[in-house]
């Protein structure tokens, strides 16, 4: 059946097989689609979108082991499940309608008792899939990301196209209530194989509708509720979603809008003690309450002062005295309530210390550890260096401390050069994965090296800052010259990016300044060969791809790169994936590079959610288009969340301790136990496969890749402050403000050095050099 818009087949068997935008060039299926689970020999069929599972008197009921009647007519099909004589699930789909598709499920009570339902999930298993074809236009133009912001009243969902240009799917919730969004992830991971691409699979996402976990279930998440409901006697109990088409994150919440949702806009990351702002469009719901709640099992509530600005938009002003997540509750006269979710940390620059800290006292052997000079947990990824990394730009930018520095040079001389290269021979690598290398550790060990020659020699005590230059230049070549290497797949690696477009520019000042002419000369040259080849394939998109099918640490560094080497169109092309890959959602947590194969759920990952930060951030400074500036920002409020040992939802951590990963998804289907929670990918361990083979045991420690992402946080949007003028007012962002008269006092939350700017509709504008201050008073009538 269809209407003007869209086209909508639904099986026989109840669920919906296809859903098009008849309008569509890439005619993409905006659900998973049951052919290609069979075809790439996925059996998750049971989970396709409208299937369900329900759990009535302590017994479990799926969908997919009962026939449902199907009627259909011109415009609307109607799907009805008859359950213990008891129950009756129905699901319709309406597309009388124009231009969107009207859905409704609902449970009727055909008995003349209560009924409680402990649980009751819904798929909806939109199409974001990592598509097993190196085709890589099917991923970015026939995927999607997709980003919840999860309310009991108001929930709504964005299905982001991955290409970021050829129209989205949204779904608002208009009746009922909504508990929160699950996942469940299916993949096939040939990563040991020796295989590349070798990682491929999809998340199954589903509405929870009543609780979500099975009976006992227990963990620090008090923001989501997990409530059974209860349907009244010959009752029935009903959910209203609207699903249509939307251009933008902008067209996204004018279609909330048009649906009748309220909207809120707020600063994703606070800091104690300094102002924070939220701004509500009621859309005809009159606000009467705002709470913020806190604490250990949201135990604190404050009712916060609100002004009523217009007829429709409100304003809220508090300042934060609680750490942690926050929950802000909208109360409105008729009874909705919309909520948003923000975070409140103590200042950066003591997160970043304290973490500097522990890494130095907790983490390091010493000579005679177990490895000696290693900092644990031990790895043979590149990316378990990236904690050296932070250890020395902390020492360069704050306070030096010359334990901190002398460990990180005593492990890089001992322990990263010995165990990477045979006889510490630069030209040599040491096969660390059976048969094989990978190119893109060399990235990590060149960056620390790179990172030692910044130190002075009174610093230093085992090598000079000169030789530590010569080793980051002979790794770094090492790294990016594919004749240096004798396999096949050590001469593809070597051409692909990765993280050192975070440091390149350094690396070559530097060299040039020191006269390492020759390196100089041909690292210069092979930089500019792989980003003017980039540049030149960029409407291929092959640099989407990597050891995954699609992957963002593929397209992030390829449009920072791109950005950082001056290409503009290349970085115009592959940003617009950046943009599509950061998330918008009314829970901070929510808004960060779209990643799923570490947690097996939608996640925040540290180190590769920074550096797709980092380069979103590059793209802005390269394009000046402020989506980037807003898409980087809200994606390093989510990565601080896995620094943040002030915490009250997930496991708690140990001040300066850090975890990998946090599972956005709750419930994670995959593993309860994850839901909404962090932890480091060695929890799989017990799971066997390549869990097994990357770690020694459950429970090491959930930090090993981290620490990367932080610094190139530091050498990014970490040292600057944006105040923003447009016309509705002022924000600011990475950071905060007062207004007093006719000045505004901008509060920085950089860490360490720092940079205002001002941004108005004239472009942006340097308002001070890197200073140490933490405010800068700006005149607006200048």
């Amino acid at each position: 059946m269809e209407n003007n818009k869209l086209q909508l087949q639904v099986h026989p068997r109840g669920y919906v097989e296809s859903l098009i935008m008849k309008d569509d060039p890439y005619q993409m299926n905006w659900v998973i689609d049951n052919q290609y689970l069979q075809q790439t020999d996925f059996d998750e069929s049971d989970k396709l979108f409208g299937e369900f599972t329900i759990t009535v008197d302590g017994q479990k009921i799926d969908s997919h082991d009962l026939q449902p009647t199907v009627t259909n007519d011109a415009s609307r099909t109607t799907v009805t499940y008859n359950l213990q004589q008891k129950l009756q699930v129905v699901f319709v789909y309406d597309l009388t309608t124009d231009n969107q598709l009207n859905w409704e499920i609902s449970v009727k009570n055909l008995i003349s008792d209560d009924i409680t339902i402990e649980n009751f999930g819904v798929w909806l298993s939109l199409a974001y899939v990592m598509f097993r074809d190196k085709n890589v236009a099917k991923n970015i133009h026939e995927s999607a990301a997709v980003y919840p912001s999860i309310s009991r009243d108001f929930t709504k969902i964005n299905a982001v196209r991955r290409d970021n240009q050829s129209g989205n799917l949204g779904i608002y919730q208009t009746a009922g209530q909504t508990l929160s969004v699950g996942t469940y992830a299916a993949y096939n991971n040939l990563f040991f194989e020796n295989v590349s691409p070798s990682l491929d699979g999809m998340l199954f996402h589903q509405l929870i509708l009543a609780g979500g976990y099975d009976k006992g279930f227990e963990n620090n998440d008090w923001i989501y509720d997990k409530s059974s409901i209860t349907v009244k006697a010959n009752d029935t109990t009903m959910w209203h979603y609207v699903m249509q088409s939307n251009e933008s994150k902008q067209d996204f919440y004018q279609k909330a809008h048009e649906v009748g949702q309220p909207t809120v806009a707020y600063q994703p990351l606070n800091i104690v003690q300094q102002l924070s702002y939220l701004t509500i469009n009621g859309n005809g719901h009159e606000l009467i309450a705002v709470t913020a709640i806190a604490g250990e099992n949201g135990q604190r509530q404050t009712k916060l002062n609100f002004q009523q600005q217009s007829s429709d938009h409100y304003q809220v002003t508090f300042k934060p005295t609680i750490l942690g997540e926050h929950q802000l509750v909208f109360d409105f006269a008729d009874g909705t309530q919309d909520e948003v979710v923000l975070n409140v940390m103590t200042p950066l620059n003591e997160v970043i210390d304290q973490r500097v800290k522990y890494i130095s006292e907790q983490l390091y052997q010493g000579a005679d550890g177990e490895v000696p000079y290693a900092f644990t947990p031990i790895s043979n990824q590149g990316e378990s260096l990236g904690k050296l990394s932070l250890v020395l730009k902390k020492n360069l930018m704050g306070d030096l401390d010359l334990q901190q520095v002398q460990q990180v040079e005593a492990s890089a001389v001992n322990y990263v050069r010995p165990k990477w290269f045979n006889n510490g021979d630069f030209r040599i690598p040491n096969n660390l994965y059976g048969d094989f290398y990978r190119c893109m550790d060399f990235e990590y060990i060149a960056h620390l090296f790179l990172l030692l020659s910044e130190f002075d020699d009174d610093t230093l005590v085992l090598h000079s800052s000169e030789e530590y230059l010569q080793w980051a230049a002979d790794v770094f070549m090492l790294r990016v010259n594919p004749d240096m290497h004798e396999t096949a797949r050590g001469k593809e690696e070597a051409q692909m990016l990765g993280v050192y477009f975070l440091y390149i520019q350094d690396l070559l000042k530097k060299l040039k300044n020191h006269g390492l002419t020759d390196y100089y000369e041909r690292i210069n040259e092979l930089w500019q060969q792989v980003t003017q080849k980039l540049d030149d394939n960029r409407a291929g998109y092959q640099a989407a791809i990597t050891e995954h099918y699609f992957d963002n640490a593929g397209f992030g560094p390829t449009a920072g790169a791109l950005s950082e080497a001056g290409f503009v169109n290349g970085a115009e092309t592959y940003g617009q994936l950046l943009l599509a890959n950061i998330g918008y959602s009314n829970d901070f947590r929510a808004q960060n590079p779209d990643r799923w194969w570490e947690a097996l759920a939608y996640m925040i990952h540290s180190l590769w959610g920074g550096v797709t930060a980092a380069a979103t951030f590059k793209v802005y400074e390269a394009l000046q288009d402020t989506a980037y500036l807003d898409a980087s920002y809200r994606a390093t409020a989510a990565i601080m969340y896995c620094y943040d040992t002030n915490s009250v939802t997930t496991t708690k951590l140990s001040e300066g301790m850090a975890a990998s990963t946090y599972a956005v998804a709750g419930p994670h289907l995959n593993r309860p136990d994850l839901s909404r929670n962090r932890f480091g990918q060695s929890t799989f361990y017990s799971g066997g496969g390549i869990f097994a083979k990357l770690f020694n045991s459950a429970n090491e420690t959930p930090d090993w890749d981290m620490g990367e992402e932080l610094v190139a946080y530091l050498d990014g949007i970490g040292r600057k402050t944006y105040l923003v003028h447009q016309a509705d007012g002022w924000s600011v962002i990475n950071g905060t403000y007062e207004q007093v008269g006719s000045q505004i006092n901008i509060i920085s939350f950089a860490p360490y050095q720092k940079e205002f700017w001002l941004l108005d509709e004239s472009g942006s504008h340097q308002l001070s050099e890197l200073t140490s201050a933490n405010s800068y008073l700006f005149d607006m009538n200048n």
